[in-house]
Order: structure tokens, then C-alpha cells, then sequence
């Protein structure tokens, strides 16, 4: 199934806060959290987390530490800051009432089964 661009970009950002604020992690286990959560409908790249990543580090919603992995490889560690969770706490209340718009609109329509188009 193909996830629009533009449903991707705005999902984007509260999925990674929403991912990190179970805890820290790094970018090849949030790209792997967001595809086992998708049920693999959602294949990010690293080219679209990196920079997504490095947006809100700079924002202050992230901070970030290097640390190694079991293999010994420096990786890059993200957690959810002060600011992070304030974000994510208006971005969930904005989808919220999104979702429910949504739910109402489409509430009279025949139900959509997985790989069909909407």
C-alpha cells in the first residue's frame, strides 16, 4: 500500500516524538519502530528521518548524544526534551480532531479493506 507523500510528511513528526517519548533511541531503530507499527505499510528512508531528526533537534524538541552500539559502531542517540513533549502534546490534541473529522465524514462510506484504494 502506498502512503501519500503529503499524509507522510504530516504524520512525521509526532510519530518520532510519540516514538521517543517512550525513550531514547537512535535512527535505524525509529525507522524500525515506525515500519513493526505500520504493520510494515510504512517504509521511511533514512534520507526523510535524518533530516527530519536534525529539524527537531534544532527546534529543542530533541536532544541528542553519541554512544556505541553492541558492535562498537558510534551511533547517534535521540531523546524527547521539555519542548518535545509540549509539541507532541499539541500535535496529538491537532490530531485528535482531525481523526474525529475524519471518522464523521467517512462514517457513511462502505468500509475499506487493507490494499484496497479508498
Amino acid at each position: 500500500m502506498y502512503i501519500d507523500k503529503d499524509l507522510v510528511a504530516a504524520s512525521a513528526t509526532p510519530l518520532v516524538l510519540g516514538i521517543l517519548a517512550d525513550g531514547e533511541s537512535y535512527g535505524y531503530a525509529i525507522l524500525e519502530r515506525v515500519r513493526v507499527l505500520s504493520g510494515g505499510r510504512m517504509q521511511w528512508s533514512d534520507g526523510m528521518l535524518y533530516p527530519l531528526l536534525h529539524r527537531l533537534e534544532r527546534s529543542g524538541y530533541l536532544s541528542a548524544t553519541w554512544g556505541e552500539s553492541p558492535a562498537g559502531r558510534r551511533r547517534k542517540h535521540y531523546a524527547i526534551t521539555p519542548a518535545g513533549r509540549e509539541a507532541l502534546a499539541q500535535r496529538r490534541s491537532q490530531w485528535v480532531v482531525v481523526a474525529a473529522a475524519l471518522d464523521q465524514v467517512w462514517r457513511g462510506l462502505p468500509p475499506v479493506t487493507a490494499g484496497s484504494p479508498a
